[in-house]
């Protein structure tokens, strides 16, 4: 079962600031999301697992002039390499064997929004490639297509590798390197900002623990 998310503009402001935490190390990569949500540049975020990678993506969506536009997210690392290009490009009908229509790719539907693309380096060599080109140009074409689609969206990949050293190892592409991570965020795990431990446990006991209303005598 392929698991994407869409989020549109429905979701309200309150929300849209849910990155919780006042240490300098993580209002230091809020400041930096707020300034890089104002460019339409693409952004790649760094992070060890678990730190919030596709939080802080959805914050930069949500503060950029495209948060009227959907937020499309899909997880790299959990397809195998033809559902994941269906996925990204979609396909036409009679492309393989249960192509019995034509379906949009998320690229389509995160028309002038965002695509987040969730461990990004876990892509294989093969299909780096196409989404090197629909960064170039935005330009991409459906499995069993022959015309070229295009699609305004912002691109933002997330990753716990170091992409340099996998592309030094020849796993990931350079060229797509340089055109993902104009902007790179970093983002810290909480053993690095321990003052963040009492205000994550005291928002997680008030989410999980909702308040018991006292009994009647």
């Amino acid at each position: 079962v392929v698991k994407t998310t869409i989020l549109t503009n429905q979701v309200n402001k309150k929300q849209a600031n849910s990155i919780i935490g006042k240490s300098a190390e993580l209002q230091r990569v809020i400041n930096l999301a707020n300034k890089s949500a104002t460019s339409d540049s693409n952004i790649l975020i760094e992070g060890e697992t678990g730190t919030g990678k596709e939080l802080l993506a959805e914050y930069i969506h949500k503060h950029s002039s495209r948060v009227d536009n959907p937020f499309v997210v899909i997880n790299c690392a959990s397809l195998p390499d033809q559902l994941i290009e269906s996925e990204l490009f979609g396909h036409e009908k009679g492309a393989f064997t249960d192509a019995k229509s034509t379906k949009q790719g998320l690229v389509e539907i995160a028309h002038g929004g965002t695509l987040f693309l969730d461990e990004i380096g876990e892509l294989s060599l093969t299909l780096q490639p196409k989404l090197l080109r629909f960064l170039e140009n935005g330009e991409y074409r459906r499995i069993g297509g022959i015309t070229n689609l295009t699609s305004n969206v912002r691109v933002i990949g997330a990753t716990n590798r170091n992409l340099l050293e996998e592309a030094d190892n020849k796993n990931f592409r350079k060229d797509l390197l340089f055109r993902l991570n104009v902007i790179t965020l970093t983002v810290p795990p909480l053993r690095d900002r321990r003052e963040d431990i009492i205000i994550l446990a005291t928002h997680f006991l008030e989410v999980k623990s909702p308040i018991r209303s006292p009994k009647k005598l």
